[in-house]
């Protein structure tokens, strides 16, 4: 019992009270991400960055979304668009490297603008006629999320919107995004790893989220079997415009504090 409370605690870092709130938290969102296709990981890190102190916010979020992620692409596998996925893979490499050089010279309200502008851009703009993208932009792709994740941290909705535009069925939008975001996680965990942050004192607590999310996704899937294909896409636009709109706010909010 002990060492569940210690794990559930993160060693005394967090409270009983609200490690179960985020457990909890991370069960309904891999259930939303799973049935929606989008939105959970953005919900999880708001949640999380008003209990988590501010130095392990983004390297524990990232890993928990590693295993939900993870966890939503092995139960979603046959539906992945592998060749979308190496691609995607080649770019985010080269982005993850490149943002080390960047990182100090961009604004964090023009990523957030420029981020959210594409982002509705691409959601809404007109899809291509070819029913892929080519492979120089599903690279590109890879490479301007990673680089932007570095930024802007939750970079789910602008990888969404990139898979969006290859025309893909709600089962094949799920798995592939979820592969994507899993590299792209992956490459964060690596370099955060890499800098010297220890997930030891947090690894229990990140274990226990992982499983209660792998569990809200097996329950999202089964959701989302039943939902029709037409509602999926909608849903999934709508909800990926509002946390575009949520970048602006956030934006704006910075711009002028005294207005907002």
């Amino acid at each position: 019992m002990s060492l569940l409370y210690s794990w559930l605690t993160a060693n005394d870092a967090l409270s009983m009270s609200t490690s179960v709130v985020l457990v909890v938290t991370s069960f309904f969102t891999s259930m939303m991400t799973a049935t929606l296709g989008i939105g959970g990981g953005v919900l999880l890190l708001a949640v999380m960055a008003g209990t988590v102190p501010v130095s392990a916010l983004i390297p524990v979020h990232g890993l928990v979304q590693l295993g939900s992620n993870g966890n939503r692409a092995l139960m979603t596998a046959k539906h992945i668009d592998w060749t979308m996925l190496k691609y995607f893979s080649l770019g985010a490499i080269v982005g993850a490297f490149l943002a080390s050089f960047i990182v100090v010279q961009l604004s964090l309200v023009i990523i957030q603008f420029a981020v959210a502008a594409f982002i509705l851009f691409l959601v809404w703009g007109s899809k291509p006629k070819a029913q892929e993208m080519r492979p120089a932009g599903r690279t590109l792709a890879g490479l301007v999320t990673t680089l932007v994740s570095m930024f802007v941290g939750a970079t789910g909705p602008l990888v969404a919107a990139f898979v969006h535009r290859n025309n893909y069925s709600k089962m094949q939008i799920t798995g592939t995004f979820a592969s994507c975001m899993t590299l792209q996680h992956g490459l964060k965990a690596f370099v955060f790893t890499f800098v010297g942050f220890s997930f030891a004192q947090w690894a229990g607590l990140i274990i226990i989220m992982i499983a209660s999310g792998a569990l809200g996704t097996f329950f999202g899937l089964k959701v989302l079997k039943r939902v029709p294909a037409d509602k999926f896409m909608l849903a999934f636009k709508i909800v990926v415009t509002l946390l575009a709109l949520r970048l602006l706010w956030q934006a704006f909010s910075t711009l002028f504090p005294a207005v907002i």
